[in-house]
């Protein structure tokens, strides 16, 4: 239970922030039951008043009726206000909760986001939080009205008979243990349940965006399968857990019968002695059935609280999970860059017991274009995100025009580069939306000269509406070359100092890789470029080209002095020109 009770105590500095509608709600609860319970009593009144035939009191009957509407009026009106306090403390505080997950998706580093489902991160900000709202809402609405309505249900019930009422008393402990172990067992199911959910989300996430590749190696049926055993799975908890929430009910209305029946035949028997009066009998068997009403309600929010409990701790999890190293206090912006870059000695490895870069040493001079080729898994992407500090080094150090760049804000330092990547990237928006991400003041001159410069301005103007096509997420109908087109315009766009192209024609014709490159060229002088690629006839323009193996640099030279050694470069180039 201690991590329940953690999480409890996280959930209560949320609520704290919104205390006054808290406040506001517990009042118009206790307001609320106060007349719902007064109301048993008029009741009565109004039964005494008509026991006799012949003999019945017109003026007071209608006296208490006139009472009785009142007090149900300011009934409605006291609940209304409780649900509007409920409504706005429970989806601000979801409100709260997603934006402060979300703001640290945003600032983690990449080894959480690579290391987890895309699914599963989804389940938590989305599914979770729905669920842990469901309770929460159920928790104010319910939770504090059936509270004083037990404590106030007593103190009316004393008021009227105090032996009648020790027998309800001595019957309520049942409850009270039927509702603690179902909680107890509930937890634990409705934890695996929404893990197992996400685990299934991350799935359906990955087949869905991957669809086109499944079909092709006709991975149905392995898709297929992996679905129905974590479908399985999560029927299996989700029916524990079901179950175990819906013994509540019927429970703990076994207890409440018994409290009934108990508060009946005391009743009766105090009623036949004239302990008591007809009216004040009914009165007393509308408080039970009040009474033990509360104990339904109560333990199906607690059941609901130990879902929403599970799924906020799923949440938390993630809100506190470590962010990325933050940016020095005395961190500067980088400004002015030349694109000297030098990294000494630098060492990294995803996996700590896994060597990947050992003692890694490049000094790039302003301007230079540098290529880096080599086998798949060499460390050349690897090298791409040490220098855009996506990850930090292990040992060793990068500079930009000799400063460290772990002294500069990380904005400054990326804001320097320009991207291009394999994977092209685009949001739900038009055209323009998507060229101006780096540069959002451009004018549209500027957009459609970069556009020029990038060979994609011929293809948008046959899109519907041109620049202002809306088009989906990850460039909807376009084709995969279309979209690196426009990754490339991004980039022209802002003609940062250094540049980084990461495959950056691998999905675009040959007759127009040769126009970008002309392109490229243009955009390269005088600005430091890395170009990473493995078709090397795009490269042979390059000032230095390094040969990367293992994580370290084994040739390094221009394209004529690599070729005249003989060597690794020699035997991958003529792999590829073979003929």
């Amino acid at each position: 239970m201690t991590g329940q009770k953690t999480t409890i105590i996280k959930v209560l500095h949320y609520i704290r922030k919104y205390w006054i509608y808290l406040v506001l709600s517990i009042v118009m609860a206790a307001l609320t039951v106060t007349l719902t319970l007064y109301l048993p009593i008029l009741t009565g009144r109004v039964i005494d008043l008509i026991v006799v035939k012949g003999m019945v009191d017109f003026a007071g009957v209608f006296a208490i009726l006139k009472t009785m509407a009142i007090v149900i009026a300011v009934t409605a009106g006291a609940q209304w206000i409780m649900s509007v306090c409920n409504n706005k403390m429970t989806y601000r505080i979801v409100q709260d909760i997603r934006n402060e997950a979300f703001r640290k998706i945003e600032i983690l580093p990449l080894k959480y986001i690579d290391g987890h489902p895309y699914g599963e991160v989804v389940s938590r900000v989305i599914a979770d939080v729905d669920q842990f709202a469901d309770g929460l809402l159920m928790g104010f609405t319910q939770f504090f009205t059936g509270l004083i309505t037990i404590l106030g249900t007593l103190g009316f019930m004393l008021s009227v008979n105090v032996g009648i009422t020790g027998v309800v008393v001595l019957i309520t402990p049942l409850s009270f243990l039927v509702a603690a172990f179902i909680a107890k067992k509930t937890y634990t199911m409705f934890r695996v349940q929404s893990e197992t959910r996400g685990e299934q989300t991350a799935l359906i996430e990955e087949m869905i965006g991957n669809q086109k590749v499944v079909q092709a190696f006709s991975h149905e049926d392995e898709a297929l399968s992996e679905f129905d055993e974590i479908n399985d799975r999560l029927g299996k908890c989700s029916l524990k857990a079901i179950f175990y929430s819906s013994i509540t009910n019927p429970s703990t209305r076994f207890v409440n019968n018994l409290v009934y029946a108990g508060v009946a035949v005391t009743g009766a028997i105090f009623a036949i002695r004239g302990g008591i009066s007809v009216g004040q009998l009914s009165c007393f068997l509308t408080y039970a059935n009040q009474y033990t009403k509360p104990f339904n309600e109560i333990s199906g929010v607690v059941t609901e609280l130990q879902n929403a409990i599970a799924c906020a701790a799923r949440i938390f999890a993630l809100i506190e999970e470590e962010p990325q190293i933050p940016d020095k206090k005395d961190a500067v912006a980088l400004t002015d860059v030349e694109g000297r870059i030098v990294l000494e000695h630098v060492d990294f490895s995803y996996v700590l017991d896994k060597e990947l870069i050992t003692d890694f040493n490049l000094s790039v001079r302003a301007g230079q274009r540098v290529a880096i080729v080599g086998p798949t898994g060499c460390g050349k992407t690897t090298v791409i995100n040490l220098l855009m500090r996506f990850y930090d080094v292990l040992s060793g150090k990068i500079c930009v025009d000799g400063r460290d760049i772990r002294d500069v804000t990380r904005n400054s330092l990326r804001g320097n580069y320009g991207m291009v990547l394999q994977e092209t990237w685009l949001k739900a928006g038009t055209v323009r939306d998507n060229i101006i991400m780096g540069k959002p003041d451009a004018t549209e001159e500027e957009i459609v000269a970069a556009a020029k410069a990038s060979h994609a301005h011929s293809f948008i103007k046959r899109l519907p509406k041109g620049y202002d096509t809306v088009i989906g997420e990850d460039g909807g109908n376009l084709s995969q070359g279309q979209k690196q087109l426009l990754c490339i315009t991004r980039v022209m766009l802002c003609l940062p100092p250094m540049l980084i192209l990461d495959e950056a024609t691998s999905s675009i014709d040959t007759r127009t890789e040769i126009r970008i490159q002309k392109a490229f060229a243009t955009m390269m002088k005088g600005r430091t470029s890395f170009i990473v690629a493995h078709r090397l006839s795009t490269i042979r323009e390059a000032d230095v080209i390094l040969v990367m193996k293992d994580g370290n640099i084994i040739e390094q030279g221009n394209h004529e002095t690599l070729l005249a050694k003989k060597g690794f470069y020699a035997n991958l180039y003529n792999s590829q020109f073979a003929g």
